[in-house]
């Protein structure tokens, strides 16, 4: 059974789920935009805004907290809390909106745009 079993799988094991979130995550912090399936942003979605919160306070053990969940990408740990996490100050919350585009020619999967909103 699947009760209180939020989480999608998305039909991969759980290295390649890992791997998966991993490189949305951070191609997300790279590019700032990035088109995906529906269900892999809104899984991706409170992944990336617990991070930008932690970013948001910039202490030692935050760094080390965020650079871990980036696992060990320091380009991407120095562009959140540089250019990212700042554009957030006075806010507590909504860091990305999803847009949703059509469905996707090859398969008829939903499309969206998971972007920063600042």
């Amino acid at each position: 059974m699947n009760h209180h079993k939020s989480a999608r799988k998305f039909g991969r094991e759980k290295n390649a789920r890992t791997a998966l979130m991993r490189s949305l995550v951070l191609a997300l912090i790279d590019k700032e935009s990035i088109t995906t399936t529906e269900a892999k942003a809104k899984e991706l979605r409170p992944r990336i805004e617990k991070l930008v919160t932690k970013a948001k306070e910039s202490t030692l053990a935050n760094k080390r907290v965020v650079l871990s969940r980036l696992y060990n990408n320091t380009k991407a740990m120095r562009k959140l809390f540089g250019d990212i996490s700042p554009r957030f100050e006075g806010v507590s919350g909504g860091y990305t909106r999803i847009v949703k585009l059509g469905a996707r020619k090859g398969d008829a999967s939903k499309m969206a745009v998971i972007e920063f909103t600042k």
